[in-house]
């Protein structure tokens, strides 16, 4: 395999409106791809999507939609449809996270955590994939975590649900082999976006050193140019280093005990 090629391509892409989602568009968008922006917040799309006519001549459509309703990819492929777009590339961007003993936390809010991080990743990739592996010549992306490697005290759901998108997109990678989509999970360690603000705190970070939006995207698209493109990559060179040292030099015990006191209350 060569490169990716954007060119003539047309990338949807959720949680567009800031962070990680609105670097993929940036940078994208400079490879010379249409684009397909998706969140919440319309003001934010369409700011963003003159932003990236005016500096890169590409055409961006807005779609406003809220990903925590029922059969997300469906709708998301209708409205598509109705736009008359062929989408041949999809980056799976939208998540939050919320903080604090599970059993203190608010249900609603774990329903609709669940809805983003875990249903729609799963819809919109049932949704698209077909016509994506039919192309042949783009990616289809789904923005894993750090928090997949082992289990997040005070943030478990959101582990458990960044675990099922690395674990559903690996298997991905494996299914889509020959067909000349490049599947990859992306796992970003802290990074410097809206995701504290939402949390409510920065412990989420565990003290650790904020990546910029830009260094995770490139790492990304990194891999994905690569002759033979892995199914997963970790953003952050020493995030790399400690996913493989807990794995070969500590237990599990050790690693959930480490975690739980990185979060812990006055960390």
């Amino acid at each position: 395999m060569t490169a990716v090629d954007y060119h003539g391509q047309t990338t949807l892409i959720t949680g567009a409106s800031a962070g990680i989602g609105a670097e993929f568009a940036r940078q994208l968008a400079a490879r010379g791809s249409d684009l397909v922006l998706v969140a919440r917040r319309k003001d934010r799309l369409d700011e963003l999507a003159e932003e990236l006519r005016a500096q890169h001549r590409v055409q961006v459509q807005v779609l406003a939609m809220d990903l925590a309703t029922d059969d997300s990819g469906q709708a998301l492929a209708e409205q598509v449809e109705r736009l008359g777009l062929h989408v041949t590339s999809v980056i799976n961007n939208a998540g939050f996270a919320t903080f604090g003993p599970y059993h203190l936390a608010d249900p609603v809010r774990l329903r609709q955590e669940i809805a983003v991080d875990v249903a729609a990743v799963a819809d919109i990739s049932r949704a698209f994939i077909e016509q994506l592996r039919e192309a042949g010549r783009g990616v289809l992306v789904n923005v894993a975590s750090m928090a997949a490697y082992q289990p997040n005290p005070r943030m478990a759901l959101y582990g458990a649900a960044k675990a099922f998108v690395l674990s559903l997109t690996e298997a991905l990678w494996e299914e889509s082999r020959g067909t000349g989509l490049r599947v990859l999970a992306l796992s970003p360690g802290a990074t410097r976006t809206e995701f504290f603000d939402v949390v409510g705190t920065t412990r989420a970070a565990g003290g650790t050193r904020l990546a910029s939006p830009g260094d995770v995207v490139r790492t990304a698209l990194a891999a994905l140019d690569r002759r033979n493109p892995p199914p997963s990559v970790i953003a952050g060179r020493m995030n790399r280093v400690m996913t493989f040292l807990a794995r070969r030099l500590a237990t599990r015990r050790q690693v959930i005990r480490a975690i739980g006191r990185l979060t812990a209350e006055g960390a």
